[in-house]
């Protein structure tokens, strides 16, 4: 039957497809270490800002 195969062609495929959809979204957001460390410079030093700006402002 035509509803059997559409069923078998659902549970075995779609496992696979899933799974290549999963790999290429970790691997598409991958950074590289230089950008992981700008980001954390960046945050870092907007910590430190807003740590030098509360002091400031605090009577």
């Amino acid at each position: 039957m035509v509803g059997d195969g559409l069923w078998s062609f659902v549970v075995i495929a779609g496992p696979i497809i899933l799974a290549l959809a999963l790999l290429y979204a970790i691997l598409r957001n991958r950074r590289s270490r230089g950008e992981e460390a700008r980001t954390e410079q960046a945050t870092h030093d907007l910590y430190r800002e807003t740590s030098a700006e509360d002091r400031a402002h605090t009577p």
